[in-house]
């Protein structure tokens, strides 16, 4: 028996701060943040940290700060507090050691007295044999009373799950229907550790049930361990919450389950990762990362790809999420970055963009400083690092004119054969003609230069390539003419001017190299 589907649903993220925020996880935290909201019910964050041996120092503190950025907040959680707290597991031991001795008296559970070293050797036969590697129930027998003496007297034991051993057990999976186990797969699983402190699987069910849990949507990774809560739901006789087991996330290949361990490869792609922290550095924005990943695992129809919060949140339904693996597309992340960042104001892009620029070096900068310039590279940016390599030259008195930079220029153009000298000439010209230009504005600076390629008997595009780089020392850079404008009439001539010394020395040297050639 589950929850009805109606009503205010309570969801929550469980994470284990055993590592950073991944899309994996953001995606879980999202579709049930997205619940809550679409009902009119709670989402609620819980720190599961009882694995102290896998904990990572910084990595509840990423979790939260992740989740705050993608814009998914909670309504009770460790920081904010709420009813049914504390909300961090290794708060609440005493708990799980009542309801794991409320097992055992039920006859559901057993304490197990096994040490480390024969649990090693059971698992080393085991293997020999090619067997399964499980418990092999050697405390499962123990007279329930010398047991309960043994620990009495202190003497050192876990407790383990007393799995049926005859018939089946089905759990009911909302989006992959019901899941049906052998009672004989199932191991005798650890529910309370030795030192006290539970597992997840008694924790997770003990904290769901008391945080009155209505949906549980989590990864699919947990479906091995499926029949086994349901038995625990089961064996304490509580309601059990919605089964949601989302779909598995691939490679960007398609071959094979994408994990932490892929990381290398992914960014040999020339990709930012999966973690969270790292695409926001890379300067993805927490809104594309959403749409993104709400899209791997659910749709709101065949036509329809961009999407807010707000429209995830009146869009979002449990009944369109899909139980087949997606593969990791780092381009759509690409394409839906770009929408978003086209739909942004200018103001809030500009805003957006300061750390990026600080972090470049242009550490004066504002987004008062910026918004001029927005207009002319908010479609030219894919990531919001692009815009200090585009537009970074905006915030320099001088800038590092190279050869290299006119050798790439000329051979990009040696199809319509521009030589070294007719773009030297050219230039001159354009020197001569920039200065006449008042008022300097971008209309004037475009009827000039048009004007002048005329003249020269140069297409406007040769000519204003050559502009380009002789001006901004490089080959792409926001429009020119908007450009021009802003960088001033003093600046556009002195650097156009320094520009023109790198051509003549070149120039100087192509001669010399000719002169001293052998007839």
């Amino acid at each position: 028996m589950t929850h009805s589907m109606q009503g205010p649903a309570r969801t929550r993220f469980a994470p284990s701060p055993t590592g950073w925020l991944h899309i994996g996880g953001a995606r879980a935290a999202l579709f049930s943040f997205l619940l809550a909201r679409k009902t009119g019910g709670q989402f609620l964050l819980r720190i599961e940290d009882t694995d102290r041996k896998r904990y990572v120092p910084g990595s509840e503190e990423d979790l939260m700060e992740g989740l705050r950025w993608l814009g998914i907040h909670w309504d009770e959680g460790p920081d904010v507090g709420g009813p049914y707290g504390p909300y961090r597991q290794s708060q609440r031991a005493h708990l799980y050691r009542k309801y794991a001795e409320e097992l055992v008296k039920k006859g559901h559970a057993y304490y197990c007295f096994c040490t480390p070293e024969r649990l090693r050797r059971m698992r080393e036969r085991q293997r020999k044999l090619g067997l399964p590697p499980r418990y092999d129930g050697h405390c499962r027998r123990l007279d329930p009373e010398e047991a309960r003496k043994r620990v009495e007297a202190g003497e050192p034991h876990v407790v383990r799950f007393k799995a049926p051993r005859e018939g089946t057990i089905t759990g009911h999976d909302f989006i992959r229907g019901p899941i049906t186990v052998a009672n004989k797969d199932i191991d005798d699983y650890i529910l309370l550790k030795s030192d006290g402190l539970p597992t997840y699987h008694l924790a997770v069910v003990v904290d769901d049930h008391l945080m009155r849990i209505t949906h549980v949507l989590r990864g699919a990774e947990w479906l091995s361990t499926f029949p086994l809560h349901v038995h625990l739901y089961r064996a304490f006789g509580w309601e059990e919450p919605v089964w949601v087991h989302l779909s598995t996330f691939l490679k960007p290949s398609g071959k094979g389950k994408i994990s932490k361990r892929d990381m290398e490869e992914i960014r040999k792609m020339g990709y930012a990762g999966v973690f969270i922290r790292d695409l926001r550095e890379a300067g993805y924005l927490p809104e594309a990362i959403n749409n993104w990943i709400a899209l791997m695992g659910w749709s709101y129809d065949d036509r329809t790809e961009f999407f807010t919060m707000q429209d995830l949140i009146e869009k979002f339904s449990l009944e369109r999420l899909k139980p087949s693996p997606a593969a990791v597309n780092f381009d759509k992340l690409d394409h839906f970055n770009g929408l978003h960042l086209r739909a942004l104001s200018p103001e809030d892009l500009a805003r957006r963009l300061v750390p990026f620029f600080h972090k470049a070096g242009y550490t004066h900068v504002t987004a008062e400083d910026l918004l001029p310039i927005v207009p002319l590279i908010q479609t030219r940016i894919h990531t919001l690092a692009d815009a200090p390599r585009l537009a970074g030259f905006f915030f320099e008195e001088d800038i590092q004119h190279t050869p290299e930079a006119f050798e790439e220029f000329l051979v990009r153009h040696k199809k319509v054969k521009l030589d070294l000298a007719t773009a030297y000439r050219a230039l001159q010209k354009v020197y001569q003609r920039l200065q006449e230009v008042d008022p300097w504005n971008a209309e004037n600076l475009e009827a000039a230069l048009r004007a002048l390629s005329e003249e020269l008997g140069l297409k406007p595009r040769k000519l204003f390539s050559a502009v380009r780089v002789a001006v901004t020392g490089r080959g792409v850079s926001p429009p020119l003419f908007e450009t021009l404008a802003l960088l001033g009439k003093a600046r556009t001539l002195r650097w156009l001017r320094q520009g023109l010394e790198v051509l003549a020395g070149m120039l100087a040297s192509q001669t010399d190299a000719s002169e001293a050639a052998p007839a």
